[in-house]
């Protein structure tokens, strides 16, 4: 039998939502972790030196690595200088199966009949980081609206264009990867928090989708009748979103141990299952590897 493979996902996020499941991938036994840091950097650069060797694949939670607008990849300073402690396992961020899975699940959503995305109005709550799920939802959706602005940087614009996407990437990213990551999105107990905050948007959608703690962040107290489309979930947090109204709950990752780990630790499970280095992956390597696996998004009814 094949030797365990362990993978561990290091998070600036709430250390409420720690997991510990096992699993079997194309015939290979997997330990899979994820351990938050609420918020603190000291502790996440101290797990990363404790585990740095001696597990297979590092997956990065609460953070971004890299940004992606168009063909250019934009990487975050304070990220990068974050990981200098993984010197030996290698690691990654999710934007991998950001830019394959979720583009499929997009497609196997409308293509089996699950959601038909032409007569329904998204709000993804922010575009840059999964351009990926945003270009195939533009592609589909009857209409959409991007709030990199309004929940990014707290300036209240709405993009309703994939061309606005793509135009506000190629100005903003170069200077949005100087920022500190506390500016742009939740960590520690921030994830916790439920601040509303452009009601109107959310109003105004029939689907909810993209990054889920933005989403938790800023979503009102009523959500009758929405679709939720996100990457992971807690059953708690399930119970949440049903207790606000909301109709369906869709996860792109595939459950392990009855949790919907996020992209950046399934990400880290292929790399530890296929033994190549993440710059090795292609498009592919992941989409045929999914293909293999026959995972399919998790879809869930909320209505009682």
């Amino acid at each position: 039998m094949a030797a365990t493979k362990r993978v561990v996902s290091v998070s600036l996020g709430t250390s409420r939502r720690d997991k510990t499941a096992q699993t079997e991938m194309l015939g290979v036994p997997l330990m899979i972790e994820r351990r938050g840091t609420d918020g603190s950097k000291d502790r996440f650069q101290a797990t990363l030196a404790e585990l740095d060797g001696k597990v297979d694949c590092f997956g990065i939670g609460g953070t971004d690595a890299y940004l992606h607008a168009g063909t250019r990849r934009y990487a975050f300073r304070e990220t990068l200088a974050l990981m200098e402690p993984a010197r030996i396992t290698p690691w990654v961020d999710g934007s991998g199966l950001k830019h394959t899975l979720e583009r499929a699940t997009v497609a196997y959503l409308q293509d089996q009949g699950i959601v038909d995305f032409g007569k329904l109005r998204v709000l993804l709550v922010a575009g840059v980081d999964r351009f990926g799920m945003a270009e195939a939802l533009a592609s589909r959706a009857r209409s959409i609206v991007f709030g990199d602005l309004a929940f990014g940087l707290g300036v209240p614009i709405a993009v309703r264009s994939w061309a606005g996407l793509q135009r506000l990437a190629a100005v903003a990213l170069p200077v949005v990867v100087r920022m500190p990551i506390a500016w742009l999105y939740p960590t520690g107990d921030k994830q916790d928090r439920n601040t509303p905050k452009y009601g109107h948007l959310f109003a105004e959608a029939d689907v909810i989708a993209g990054d889920w703690h933005i989403i938790r962040r800023y979503m009102p107290e009523r959500l009758d009748g929405k679709i939720i489309l996100t990457q992971s979930s807690r059953a708690d947090e399930t119970e949440l979103l049903r207790q606000r109204g909301a109709k369906l709950l869709i996860t792109t990752t595939p459950e392990i141990g009855g949790v919907a780990f996020a992209t950046n630790v399934m990400e880290a499970a292929l790399v530890a299952v296929l033994g190549k280095r993440p710059g090795e992956l292609t498009t592919e390597d992941y989409l045929g590897t999914l293909t293999r696996l026959g995972w399919t998004p998790s879809v869930q009814s909320l209505e009682v």
